[in-house]
């Protein structure tokens, strides 16, 4: 490991801030970055070279909850063994019959029990697989959970998405159907994924409106890293380019710290986004 590796690793590990108290929730957001190899790929975007850093960055972080984005069916044995046999996944991919990139969310099945789940098409036909809409080129979807933790016998809901990079409407629809989601569970909340938008973004402002939730960057106890840009695109993070990989959270939810991870491994990024990791405390013990 290079000097400069190792300082990311040392970031890396800060983003759980040290001891993590038992009643707090790990979660995490990471677009892993579609999986594929080809001759015409730069090397450093290929599975072949960073699948073995996915792995290592997945067995270092174990997170309560983990929302995924653009992972193809071939990735998840990697994933899985990367996590262990306690760890369950929930979604398809998003194309007609569950084909194709999907956004799944995994959970530590020994902490977490599931209570009930859904995906969903972004489009006005949310129950048709492969269903596209708002101008989006390719389906676009979300995966929402509602989770009881064991230790603490709090229930919360978790949402992954991935908004689509080039419609401005069907950020806006998708964003709606969010908070509308989160209004009709009745549940404390996290929001995690990609949201192809920064901080300033007309995205985060709808997202944000009205105190309905929370980016648990700026509401965090502890910022255990600089705020680095997420998508560096496999090159040294920088501070001051835009972060588009969110946690957000629903009032009641004490965002502990959070942290962006710029770790490398054996100097490969697991992917040209880095993920985002936040402890969290939703009920239990005060």
């Amino acid at each position: 490991m290079t000097a400069s590796d190792s300082s990311a690793s040392a970031a890396g590990t800060a983003a759980l801030s040290g001891p993590v108290d038992p009643d707090d929730i790990h979660v995490m957001t990471f677009n892993l970055r579609r999986p594929t190899d080809g001759i015409l790929q730069r090397r450093a975007d290929r599975w072949s070279t960073r699948g073995p850093a996915v792995s290592a960055l997945l067995r270092a972080s174990r997170p309560s909850v983990l929302a995924l984005q653009e992972v193809l069916p071939h990735a998840m044995p990697t994933v899985r063994d990367a996590l262990g046999d306690a760890y369950r996944s929930i979604g398809r991919g998003r194309g007609p019959e569950g084909r194709g990139e999907g956004t799944p969310l995994l959970f530590d099945g020994t902490r977490l029990t599931l209570r009930a789940w859904r995906q969903e098409a972004l489009s006005d036909e949310p129950d048709r697989a492969g269903s596209r809409g708002w101008g989006t080129p390719f389906p676009r979807i979300l995966v929402w959970a509602e989770f009881e933790d064991r230790r603490t016998g709090s229930t919360f809901l978790a949402v992954n998405a991935h908004l689509d990079p080039l419609s401005a409407r069907s950020r806006d629809r998708s964003v709606d159907r969010i908070r509308a989601l989160i209004r009709d569970r009745r549940l404390p909340a996290i929001v995690l994924g990609d949201f192809n938008a920064g901080p300033r973004s007309a995205t985060l402002r709808r997202m944000l409106d009205g105190g309905l939730l929370a980016d648990a960057w700026t509401a965090a106890d502890t910022r255990s890293t600089p705020e680095w840009g997420t998508h560096a695109n496999y090159r040294r993070p920088r501070v001051g380019a835009r972060r588009i990989d969110w946690i957000l959270t629903t009032p009641g939810i004490d965002i502990r710290s959070t942290a962006i991870d710029a770790r490398r491994f054996g100097g490969v990024s697991p992917s040209d986004h880095l993920a985002v990791h936040g402890i969290l405390r939703i009920g239990g013990a005060a």
